[in-house]
């Protein structure tokens, strides 16, 4: 053992499991070749668990005890690990630890638990978009309008962008809509929107986003008054596909050589960010994003304290004051 390496004294292990565990260390370090910090991670992991199931199982582990363990009891430990405040990113090393000394075990002939296989890697919530701001959402709407190869094209992607960023609609919730789906008059004006689901919630819509709609029917050669059919269409005649409106958002975003964090998701996300910002209610934007979830919301009220404190972080004299070393 390096003169680094974790000390098996304190770990509640027999002879035969301490031996195994020693012999996997070198195996990390000479086959593996492992970063020093990811080797020291993985020990780190797989002690915590010895520890954690030689406490609940009353006594010092033996190779014979860890091939008895159940499922419950792997479980048991990553869930102790999540009430710790370890992320799903940790917490799925400490499973690739696991799986990495088990493996070593069944492959050397030591031992063998298949519960081990069975155990699934805690799912990563995906990082939401960063929001657009407002010059940037008005810039997009513009030159999206510009680059469209007909003007009746232009009018269509840049209605559609402002129902987006205006209204929080997801892309395929916007080219889903019909006709009939418009509000019939501009009082009150609220668009039907079929989520995820198959689930209908109605949604206000701004007068500014009502005129360009207005004015992309009037001139899109293919719209009329069933209100079955679509109501974005694309040049061919058919509806428009999620994947031709994401297409034409990144040829705006490379033409302002805006970063590509800029997606129809993140118009989106801009209009929760904003609302948020406005102290709109919470349980308000779940409904108007249609999340079935308030936890899906709440999401949005993290990013937005999480920028609050890095902006803080920057602007903030005492937070500055603090990173040059002055004391409090």
């Amino acid at each position: 053992m390096s003169e680094g390496d974790l000390t098996l004294d304190l770990l509640p292990v027999q002879a035969d499991l301490a031996k195994a565990i020693d012999e996997w260390r070198r195996w990390l370090s000479d086959e593996r070749r492992l970063s020093d910090h990811t080797h020291r991670a993985y020990q780190t992991d797989l002690f915590d668990c010895l520890r954690f199931m030689a406490d609940h199982g009353g006594g010092a582990l033996s190779l014979k005890d860890l091939s008895g363990l159940g499922l419950s009891a792997f479980r048991s430990w990553l869930a102790s690990r999540a009430g710790d405040g370890a992320t799903a990113a940790t917490r799925a090393r400490n499973l690739s630890a696991l799986r990495s000394f088990f493996g070593w075990l069944d492959r050397t002939g030591r031992a063998f638990n298949p519960a081990i296989s069975q155990l699934s890697a805690p799912k990563r919530k995906a990082p939401l978009p960063r929001p657009v701001s407002a010059p940037d959402a008005n810039a997009i709407l513009d030159m999206a309008e510009e680059l469209a190869t007909a003007p009746w094209v232009g009018k269509r992607d840049k209605a559609l962008l402002a129902l987006l960023y205006g209204a929080g609609l997801r892309i395929g919730e916007a080219v889903s809509l019909n006709r009939g789906d418009l509000p019939s008059s501009t009082t009150d004006a609220m668009i039907r929107v079929r989520g995820k689901g198959d689930k209908d919630r109605q949604v206000p819509v701004l007068p500014a986003i009502l005129g360009s709609m207005a004015r992309y029917l009037e001139t899109c050669p293919y719209a009329g008054s069933d209100p079955a059919a679509p109501l974005f269409y694309g040049v061919k005649g058919k509806r428009l596909s999620a994947d031709a409106a994401r297409k034409m958002v990144r040829q705006v975003r490379a033409t302002l050589q805006l970063p590509d964090s800029v997606t129809p998701h993140a118009m989106r996300h801009s209009f929760a960010t904003h609302l948020l910002a406005a102290d709109v209610d919470l349980r308000v934007i779940q409904d108007l994003l249609g999340h079935a979830s308030l936890a899906s919301t709440q999401r949005y009220l993290d990013a937005d304290f999480e920028r609050l404190n890095q902006v803080y972080a920057q602007a903030h004299p005492r937070a500055q004051r603090n990173k040059t070393g002055e004391a409090d």
